[in-house]
């Protein structure tokens, strides 16, 4: 599966993937952007969809199924029992609550279209209040191989890292991870974020230590998670 990212409205990032001539949108605020795409690749855009209902993200949704012909597939109604068959590759649709109750990513190949649930470097808020859901969304994915390449909903990779080096100022790491960054493409591994992502490293003991030292609860990994939640 091919996946070519489109920025929008300053920091947004919207996606299309296609196989063999068929291509989905996600997200897809570049309306002009990836209709251009679609036109010089010869691409049959059969598909227009979303991670969550945030305006900011469905912007360009009805816009991109008029002037493409492309169906609209409701991000509510797609479940990972029903996999999309793109090109012939399937792409699966994982629900991932927390951010928003309705807030799914998608799966395809080694890639991850993660919406606002998890960032390069950081996490979305807690719109949704269901923290423990959060919680068992970002299990989900870290479940997945090391390799996996996160794409997320917006660009906040040198914000997440000014605060990532304020919680673990001697983390060597967040400099390597700085240095990969590119404006213009912008993804990691779940192994990269592992190794920089406060939210994702709940259980690595510099983090745990300033929970601790906040008189905040560690004792279960949950605890770890609310904790982490709570840092500024």
């Amino acid at each position: 599966m091919e996946i070519q990212q489109f920025r929008y409205a300053s920091d947004n990032l919207g996606y299309l993937l296609y196989r063999n001539g068929e291509a989905m949108a996600i997200d897809g605020g570049a309306v002009d952007g990836i209709l251009s795409f679609v036109k010089e690749n010869g691409l049959d855009l059969k598909w227009v969809t979303n991670t969550h209902a945030h305006p900011d993200h469905t912007v360009g949704t009805e816009t991109l199924s008029q002037r493409s012909g492309a169906a609209l597939l409701n991000h509510r109604k797609i479940t990972a029992s029903e996999p999309i068959l793109l090109g012939g590759e399937m792409i699966k649709t994982l629900p991932t609550p927390g951010h928003t109750d309705d807030s799914v990513t998608f799966s395809t190949g080694s890639a991850l279209i993660c919406g606002d649930t998890l960032f390069n470097g950081t996490v979305g808020n807690c719109f949704s209040g269901d923290l423990k859901g959060f919680f068992l969304s970002i299990k989900t994915l870290c479940r997945f191989p090391p390799e996996t390449v996160v794409y997320a909903g917006h660009d906040y990779v040198r914000e997440s890292m000014v605060f990532a080096r304020s919680v673990e100022p001697e983390n060597g790491e967040i400099d390597r991870y700085l240095s990969r960054y590119r404006p213009g493409h912008v993804w990691s591994t779940l192994a990269d974020e592992m190794k920089v992502n406060p939210y994702l490293r709940f259980n690595e003991p510099s983090i745990v230590k300033v929970c601790e030292e906040r008189g905040w609860e560690v004792g279960t990994e949950y605890d770890r998670w609310k904790s982490v939640m709570r840092l500024e």
